[in-house]
């Protein structure tokens, strides 16, 4: 009996924007790969129900595993929608598995009474909810493969006769349910195991030394590419990467990227665009004393309006209090002097008299006297001590993005913090592959294989390097530190050479072209077989953008591995993936918060009608704030090819997908989501 292939989802508003809250979901991952089944694929998503049916139904329909077990939001909570979200695609329940997990859980805790697992099939997949906890989860998934239960269960549902269970059942290598606790906790045998035992019954071989198989847990990942040292004829002719949903992808990056180490840098403005690694606190009040908020005269509140000689700092010694019939000139955020409660502006007064002044640096003639026009109430104009933070007090929180319109910036300096924590910025090397490129300054680091590109001559028939300048340009208008490693030819060991070099000296590598089904395409086979990395994914059901494919490579200096996206060759392709994939990466390696890793979603009108197509589209657009509302207006023709159509573009409309009987345009004044990837132009 082959080996199960488990998907888990784990529902969880906290775990969503924080991965590293997920227990529930490697404690099964981890069961199931101890008794030697495989965990294909994870994802998290928060309590929310539209989004669980949508990824178990995708996952369900691409296949992607035989067993589905979502952990979490089967009790009673507001929040608990899991049963709700998954009832629906249930096509043949399974009531027998959910009182088996009702009834291991009872042995436990009355309170499991309250749980709401359901159970059933969808298509060939066996569907399995589970609840939150950790102890809960142990409990239910060791319960669904004893006896081989969830093995025999899958076997049937794919069509099987569940021959090796019975003919195991009748040997006793795996025993009936029984009621005594402590058998039901023995673990079973694992399905290769009772295929080796199946096959020793039929020769005969009854010495059961299962104790001398020795099972190694499953690699974290499968190498589907080709082998590129082979013949042409013998690549693959159908991608045997899965294709996964948008919303699969886009979790499983934000799953897999995490935040690169601390580090500590001086405040100022370079701070811009890094990402706080502290909560900071107000190290004392501020202000510490009371200070003024306007420019004007320190006064006492209880003197009445009338004529005062007017001090300054110049003629009334520091810490003295201002002496009965005089005020204190000051400036905006000066302390107030001893003896005076309020703030005079000068707009409240008339200059009455003027002396020639001590002072060298000053005018010849000072203010003498003033006409204080009114009288004022205590604490008039003041900022009192502890008026804008208290001491102790959280100021700037760990996470928040240090803006480059200083609010953030000025924050830390305004409690006095020269240095703080902040999250390193990935550098990003990015590399362009294919015989056919050439280096628009004619300045590509080739890493060649001895072929030198001609440009210019007869019979060349070549192309310019796009992406290598708009990637560069995008990245490093985001902040990011950019090393080129120029263009790489289709060549095996040049493509392992360029790759290498980008693990070592960068923080998260790009490349474009090679990730299709052309003999030349190089990029999978390198990542998988030449740098011992995991495909996450390698097709994506989205237009334009079908090939990308999302790695991570092992790395001593990135906790999880450095990620690798090969995004499409053709230009509006590697634009449009960049903005959807590349960028949550980014900010999810600078220490973003998960919530906010993804560029902004607006809602906007459609100003032009828009095709629908049955994936995914991504329409490049201008968003314009006009005055009834956002308006989206397209950029012309969208062939993945043509770079032209993100010119000026500073959006890229998500467009519905085509569904069956339903409309296969989207008409003018009609209303969609879009990426905001650029400043929004305005228009009134």
């Amino acid at each position: 009996m082959p080996k199960i292939r488990v998907a888990i989802l784990t529902v969880s508003d906290t775990a969503s924007q924080d991965p590293s809250t997920d227990q529930s979901g490697p404690a099964i991952a981890h069961i199931f790969t101890e008794h030697g089944h495989e965990c294909t694929t994870t994802a998290i998503v928060p309590d929310d129900e539209p989004r669980i049916r949508d990824i178990v139904k995708t996952w369900s329909e691409e296949g992607v595993a035989d067993l589905i077990i979502t952990t979490g939001g089967t009790g009673f909570g507001v929040r608990d929608r899991t049963p709700e979200a998954i009832s629906p695609l249930i096509e043949r329940q399974a009531p027998g598995i959910v009182h088996l997990l009702l009834a291991s859980s009872l042995q436990k805790t009355p309170f499991a009474a309250l749980s709401r697992p359901v159970a059933g099939t969808i298509r060939n997949t066996l569907v399995v909810t589970l609840p939150g906890s950790v102890k809960a989860v142990e409990e239910n998934t060791t319960a669904l493969l004893s006896g081989g239960v969830a093995a025999h269960a899958v076997d049937l549902i794919k069509g099987g006769s569940g021959h090796l269970i019975h003919a195991a059942l009748a040997e006793g290598i795996i025993s009936s349910v029984s009621s005594d606790s402590e058998c039901s906790s023995v673990s079973p045998p694992t399905p290769a195991e009772t295929q080796l035992h199946h096959h020793h019954h039929f020769h005969h071989h009854r010495h059961h030394q299962h104790g001398d198989i020795s099972h190694s847990s499953p690699q974290p990942r499968t190498v589907l590419s080709h082998d590129p040292s082979g013949p042409v004829s013998a690549r693959h002719r159908i991608s045997p990467y899965p294709l996964h949903s948008l919303e699969y992808a886009l979790g499983k990056i934000l799953t897999e990227v995490l935040p690169l180490p601390e580090k500590e840098l001086p405040v100022t403005s370079a701070l811009s665009g890094y990402i706080l690694a502290e909560d900071v606190f107000a190290p004392n009040d501020a202000p510490r004393t009371a200070t003024t908020n306007v420019d004007g005269y320190a006064v006492r509140s209880t003197d009445p309006p009338g004529i005062y000689k007017v001090l300054t700092s110049h003629t009334l010694p520091a810490g003295q209090p201002v002496p009965p019939g005089h005020v204190y000139r000051i400036n905006t955020g000066a302390p107030l002097p001893p003896g005076t409660d309020a703030v005079l502006m000068v707009e409240d007064t008339r200059l009455h008299s003027t002396s020639f002044s001590s002072n060298p640096l000053e005018a010849d003639q000072e203010e003498n006297e003033v006409d204080c026009l009114a009288q004022l109430d205590p604490g008039e104009n003041v900022r009192t001590p502890g008026s804008d933070a208290k001491e102790g007090d959280l100021v700037l929180e760990k996470g928040t993005v240090l803006h480059a319109h200083g609010g953030e910036i000025g924050t830390l300096a305004f409690v006095g913090r020269k240095t703080v924590q902040v999250y390193k910025k990935p550098i990003v090397a990015i590399l362009s592959t294919g015989n056919e490129l050439v280096d628009l300054q004619g300045t590509e680091q080739t890493l060649s294989a001895g072929e030198e590109r001609q440009q210019g001559k007869d019979g060349w028939s070549g192309i310019w390097d796009v992406n290598r300048p708009s990637l560069r340009a995008a990245l490093e208008g985001l902040g990011y530190t950019v090393l080129d490693l120029g263009i790489v030819p289709d060549d095996l060991q040049c493509h392992i050479t360029a790759l290498r070099r980008g693990l070592a000296d960068a923080d998260i590598v790009l490349t474009t072209g090679g990730t299709s089904m052309g003999a030349s395409d190089l990029l999978k086979p390198v990542i998988e077989r030449h740098l011992d990395g995991t495909i996450h994914f390698g097709r994506v059901k989205m237009k334009p953008g079908k090939p990308t494919t999302f790695a991570t490579v092992p790395s001593d200096k990135v906790e999880g591995g450095i990620p690798v996206f090969a995004l499409p060759g053709n230009p509006a392709s590697a634009l449009v993936t960049f903005h959807v994939f590349v960028v949550p990466a980014l900010r999810r390696l600078g220490g973003w918060p998960v919530g906010r890793c993804h560029l902004p979603r607006v809602r906007v009108k459609i100003h032009h009608p828009m095709t629908l197509d049955p994936r995914v589209e991504f329409h490049r657009v201008i968003i314009r704030a006009e005055q009834d509302g956002l308006k989206a207006y397209s950029t012309g023709g969208q062939r993945s090819s043509r770079v032209a159509s993100l010119a000026g573009a500073n959006g890229l409309v998500s467009l519905p997908v085509l569904t069956e009987g339903g409309p296969k345009v989207l008409e003018a004044g009609e209303y969609a989501d879009a990426i905001v990837i650029g400043e929004l132009h305005a228009k009134y």
